[in-house]
């Protein structure tokens, strides 16, 4: 159905985001190229990109709201609907998967009481499940307003939410100190971080990311990769521990039961032509 037009914002807060954005679009020597930063300027405002928010972004910078809501649309950051203060997110592409990121993710669906991109009656965390964020070494990861929890487990991603929803400090594992949703998305629309010593933090890369490089480097790595497995493993296995190689988990590195080796599955037809 047709909708009415988007409502304006009060004068005061239109003032101040346009200022704002002549800021922004300065930057750039085609102003539609300022969008994307406009839109993270704007869902600063009110924690989402709303249909007043496009309508400003379409004015400011000579575009229909078609362009703006096709390219808000596009972007997963950016949040079509109200939202909590902290934005947890989930990785459940394949790597955190298999380490347990499914698992976090139904815990917290559990624990909280939503689903997928839904928020908590109280507004204060939405819950949703996110795409790799290249942070496979320290697998599963939890992503906080976009700062980085990482080798979380069910437990610990639990009173993660407990902690943020009870308004008690919450320190990432690396990188800047967590700030609202809102205040990130100012940020990620380019505007300086003023935080005491926001902009000095950081986070390395992990011990799995930094193999090449001393590789590289030659150094000396640990010369067992994987542990070993056969009669060598038993052998050097402590007795009061259970052997190594007698059972091992991936189904893939044993013997399968395929046409190739079983007779009682041939490959090929089960009969003779024309039978």
């Amino acid at each position: 159905m047709p909708q009415l037009p988007a409502p304006a914002y009060p004068a005061e807060v239109r003032a101040r985001l346009e200022a704002d954005a002549k800021e922004v679009i300065a930057r750039y020597p085609d102003s539609r190229s300022a969008l994307l930063p406009l839109l993270h300027l704007v869902q600063s405002e009110e924690g989402y990109v709303s249909r007043t928010g496009m309508a400003l972004c379409a004015e400011l910078l000579d575009l229909t709201t078609a362009e703006v809501t096709a390219v808000a649309t596009f972007y997963s950051m950016y949040r079509r609907r109200p939202s909590g203060d902290y934005q947890v997110g989930v990785c459940t592409n394949t790597l955190c998967a298999v380490m347990g990121g499914d698992a976090i993710f139904d815990q917290l669906k559990q624990h909280l009481g939503v689903g997928n991109n839904e928020t908590t009656e109280d507004g204060k965390v939405t819950l949703e499940h996110i795409e790799c964020n290249a942070a496979c070494d320290f697998a599963p990861v939890v992503m906080v307003n976009w700062e980085f929890f990482d080798n979380q487990t069910p437990e610990s991603a639990t009173q993660l939410v407990d902690d943020l929803i009870a308004g008690r400090t919450v320190e990432p594992t690396r990188g800047a100190p967590l700030c609202s949703y809102k205040e990130t998305a100012r940020i990620l629309a380019g505007f300086p971080d003023q935080r005491p010593g926001a902009v000095e933090a950081t986070g390395g890369a992990g011990p799995a990311s930094l193999v090449g490089l001393r590789l590289a480097k030659g150094e000396e790595l640990h010369p067992k990769v994987v542990a070993p497995r056969g009669e060598a493993a038993r052998a050097e296995a402590p007795k009061d521990r259970p052997q190594p190689g007698a059972e091992h988990l991936s189904s893939h590195d044993a013997p399968q039961q395929t046409s190739a080796s079983d007779p009682e599955h041939p490959a090929g037809p089960a009969a003779e032509e024309g039978e």
